[in-house]
């Protein structure tokens, strides 16, 4: 199974972007659908956005939608979210994950390998 590293969380102002990144160990990466995941502070985890096998479906939340999109590369065993037009509202860990299920990319019970998380903080 792979394991899982986000990077790329930070500060940020309201309205600027920000770029993660999910590295994937292993060799079945394109075998995972992938999905972002974010927590705040006294709630639960949600999912953010999830992307099929080959890249070609994804999945936002309404929240995000139009402002974040999520794309992946198999050759570099690597998932992305870009984030523009941040909002204080998205300040949360934002978690990686992996699924080999692929029933519906909308459903957090797909999802069952996870990174550790990476801190992203919009400031107002």
């Amino acid at each position: 199974q792979v394991q899982l590293v986000e990077s790329g969380g930070g500060l940020v102002q309201a309205g600027g972007s920000l770029r993660l990144s999910c590295a994937a160990s292993g060799r079945t990466f394109s075998s995972y659908i992938m999905g972002w995941f974010r927590q705040a502070p006294g709630k639960e985890r949600v999912i953010v956005a999830g992307i099929s096998r080959s890249g070609g479906s994804t999945y936002y939340a309404d929240s995000v939608k139009g402002r974040f999109t999520i794309s992946r590369d198999n050759a570099k065993n690597t998932v992305y979210l870009q984030m523009n037009n941040l909002e204080p509202e998205d300040t949360a860990v934002y978690y990686c994950a992996a699924g080999r299920g692929g029933l519906s990319l909308s459903r957090p019970q797909e999802y069952v390998l996870w990174g550790q998380g990476t801190q992203v903080t919009v400031s107002s």
